[in-house]
């Protein structure tokens, strides 16, 4: 892979933010962005266990998912402040996806602002994800192409992003929005992966309060350095082009691949893996010619 970092600020205009990243589909990393929040004490592990404790939550692992299974099922269940007791006290690579505030923590709506950066938030769904020290998320683009705002909190956390020019070069599966599944993004294998050298993409690393904008439909690798958790507040596509892209992926392709998982089960899953395989190694053919 070839990485370069993104561009880092402490504090950014609209019309700065609008004119050279939003339009030019360009990530930034804004340093220290949720300190200047009034209950920015609050957004600590110690808060949401306060709060939160007595919900039972789903937890995933780094395992992928069964193929008798939904993609989406979770490994466990578990008490919030016991899940929050057992990432900070050993490694783990439990995680929680797609916590809605709204609908679980809404007490949180009001420890935040939303940022005057010229993106029309859906307010509907700010989220929350957790991890452990040994956690990290499958490489993949969100289904919904929004562009969003990736804030951080407690540990540190390692994000790979790369747009989608360079698909081909990451092994996506066919009707889907994900990588192939045994592909280590931490220690890749250039002699069973070679396309993947050829990726050219962003490497940032987050503290407590920092804040990452990944515009829509940027493909990202998520890895918890220490236990943490981050919050997104997305923007739907606006676009007429890319609206309609996002009720296929939604509607269409998701729908589809979850028929075929589901009646023909680890013969879709693998056949989708070689699929990808032999696409990118078509592609990375074309670049050596």
């Amino acid at each position: 892979m070839i990485l370069e970092n993104v561009d880092v600020v402490t504090d950014i205009s609209k019309e700065d933010f609008q004119k050279n990243y939003f339009k030019k589909h360009r990530p930034l990393l804004i340093k220290n962005f949720a300190s200047r929040w009034d209950a920015f004490d609050k957004w600590n592990f110690d808060f949401i266990r306060e709060k939160a404790g007595d919900q039972e939550v789903p937890l995933y692992d780094n395992k992928p998912a069964d193929a008798s299974k939904s993609s989406d099922a979770p490994v466990t269940h578990m008490k919030m402040r016991d899940y929050i007791d057992t990432i900070k006290s050993k490694p783990s690579d439990l995680r929680i996806f797609f916590y809605i505030i709204t609908d679980r923590l809404p007490e949180l709506l009001k420890n935040f602002t939303y940022p005057d950066l010229g993106m029309k938030f859906f307010k509907r769904l700010p989220t929350l994800f957790f991890g452990g020290s040994e956690a990290h998320v499958l490489m993949h683009y969100d289904v919904d192409l929004g562009d969003f705002l990736h804030i951080h909190f407690e540990g540190k956390k390692r994000i790979l992003l790369f747009d989608q020019k360079q698909s081909a070069f990451l092994y996506k599966v066919p009707l889907s929005v994900h990588t192939i599944y045994e592909l280590d993004y931490e220690n890749p294998d250039y002699e069973k992966f070679p396309a993947l050298k050829h990726a050219k993409g962003f490497e940032i690393f987050m503290e407590h309060g920092d804040a990452l904008f990944i515009p829509g439909a940027f493909w990202h690798f998520n890895r918890y350095l220490e236990p943490g958790f981050s919050m997104s507040l997305r923007a739907l596509p606006n676009k007429p082009n890319v609206f309609a892209s996002m009720l296929y992926h939604v509607f269409v392709m998701r729908y589809t691949d979850k028929l075929m998982r589901k009646v023909f089960k680890a013969k879709w899953v693998n056949y989708k893996q070689k699929w990808a395989y032999k696409k990118s190694s078509k592609a990375m053919d074309k670049y050596s010619e």
